[in-house]
């Protein structure tokens, strides 16, 4: 009696694209249209591998946020560039989506696709050697920026700007923005590229720059995965310091600490600049705390502090002042990561809210928003940041800023059970609140977190710069098979 292999039965993924019903089966190396019985071309060899097995395909299905569970049918690990290419263009061949995940950070299913391709770029993390004189550093999207760090300060070098978690991949940072502390002084994440390496959806290999292919080049820096697959990247370098010295400055009252956050990055004082906020003992947050980092003085020297945190109007009571390598200021996060990963909370729920305010109207939105949070609401192990941008530094076209010369990033981190789906609505609903009470201020959304989001709310965040996506959409990914999961179009 004959029967099918056990292990082939449970490596053949089947999921509905369109009205088909396609299946990868990876002993024949063919997709199949289930549908009309009707086999697709062979897939090529590729030099990595392509894996339709459970735990692949579970594991491609989530994400960080643990709300959306999108099933692919197949999850490719790219042995090269050259697997991405291959993959990409048999996919728009046969209209199959397609979605690069990187860490697998995102909160509301955005690198997912169902009954698509997910291409995991984790095996794309070569760091280019540097030299001393270095002003710039090629890596592949895969690369961690803990991995680039380490890299570049074995030759006193560092790229500029870092999100505040290390352990993200550079492709998924550029794809959304990458905003930190150091955004105030050059800009986020994308304002340091100097080139792109691309699959587009159609499956081309392209290098892009401001002076080459630049359309592509402003379509992919913050466009969400829609236009092409990150494969590398050219960064900028700066001179690294050795030490730094944090500052955590308290303050009972929200108007001036956002003024005085203001202050400090219109004089350019510090070179990292960001806020945090707690509750207080009835459980309200308000509690605030200005944190800033004064890098690298010369050896044998120690910053000023008198000269840097003059006309602050913290409470000089609760002050801490530490002196840190740079590289453990950068990665301050990883001891608390390890224990939401020891506790259980890192496998929570992440219904997210991230909104970019008009600085002119920060201190009664961020007001109305906190107002309305509760620590429940927060959740366990949950952040709320809050802190000031430059406008001007912020020069990449789809990275969506209110029109104001000093916005602030609000950053409400929740975390709940993911079993709760009550309260998880209840959360999706109070973001989208907030979201459209910002909008009707003048703010724009930082699209890392939970927003609910229509093809309409796309466009009226997009702006003046959607005609230019949409262009860059039909030239690029002509059947449209990139990052469904966004819900652009």
């Amino acid at each position: 009696m004959s029967r099918t292999p056990p292990r082939r039965a449970a490596l053949r993924g089947l999921a509905a694209v369109g009205t088909a019903v396609i299946g990868f089966d990876p002993f024949t190396r063919s997709w199949a249209a289930t549908a009309s019985g009707r086999p697709l071309h062979d897939i090529p060899e590729l030099d990595g591998s392509l894996s339709t097995d459970e735990v692949s395909l579970n594991a491609a299905a989530d994400d960080f946020g643990h709300l959306v569970h999108r099933r692919p049918a197949a999850v490719l690990r790219p042995g090269s560039v050259r697997d991405v290419v291959t993959m990409v263009r048999f996919c728009a061949e046969h209209r199959v989506p397609v979605a690069p995940r990187g860490q697998g950070h995102g909160t509301n299913g955005q690198a997912q696709a169902e009954g698509g391709l997910v291409v995991e770029t984790t095996p794309l993390a070569a760091v280019q050697p540097v030299g001393p004189r270095s002003t710039s550093v090629r890596v592949g999207a895969g690369a961690r920026w803990s991995e680039v760090a380490k890299a570049t300060l074995a030759h006193g070098l560092t790229p500029p700007v870092f999100t505040d978690y290390l352990e993200l991949s550079v492709g998924g940072t550029l794809s959304v923005g990458g905003l930190g502390g150091q955004a105030h002084r050059y800009g986020a994440q994308v304002d340091t590229v100097l080139e792109l390496e691309v699959v587009t959806g159609a499956g081309e290999l392209t290098h892009c720059s401001p002076t080459r292919h630049r359309d592509l080049f402003h379509a992919v820096l913050a466009g969400l995965g829609q236009c092409a697959v990150i494969v590398g990247a050219t960064v900028r370098l700066v001179r690294a310091p050795g030490n730094v010295r944090h500052y955590l400055l308290p303050y009972s009252d929200l108007r001036t600490f956002l003024d005085d956050q203001r202050l400090l990055v219109e004089q350019r004082r510090f070179d990292y600049v960001e806020g945090l906020i707690s509750e207080d003992a009835s459980g309200a947050f308000r509690g605030y705390a200005l944190e800033a980092v004064a890098y690298g003085p010369p050896v044998g020297d120690a910053p000023d502090d008198t000269a840097l945190l003059r006309g602050l109007r913290y409470d000089p009571s609760g002050t801490e002042i530490t002196d840190l390598t740079y590289y453990d200021f950068l990665d301050r996060l990883a001891p608390g990561v390890a224990a939401l990963k020891e506790a259980g909370l890192w496998e929570y729920a992440h219904p997210w809210l991230d909104v970019l305010l008009p600085g002119r109207a920060a201190a009664d939105l961020a007001g109305r928003i906190l107002g309305e949070l509760t620590p429940a609401d927060l959740g366990p192990g949950g952040v709320v940041l809050l802190y000031p941008l430059v406008r001007e530094r912020l020069r990449t076209p789809l990275l969506r800023m209110p029109d104001d010369p000093v916005p602030y990033l609000l950053a409400v981190l929740r975390t709940t059970p993911p079993g709760d789906t009550a309260t998880v609505q209840r959360l999706l609903a109070a973001n989208r609140a907030a979201y459209e009470l910002v909008r009707a201020a003048g703010g724009t959304w930082y699209p890392t977190g939970s927003v609910p989001f229509d093809e309409a709310d796309w466009r009226r965040h997009f702006g003046p710069a959607w005609p230019r996506l949409a262009a860059a959409k039909r030239t690029y990914d002509p059947h449209g098979i990139l990052v469904p999961g966004q819900g652009i179009f």
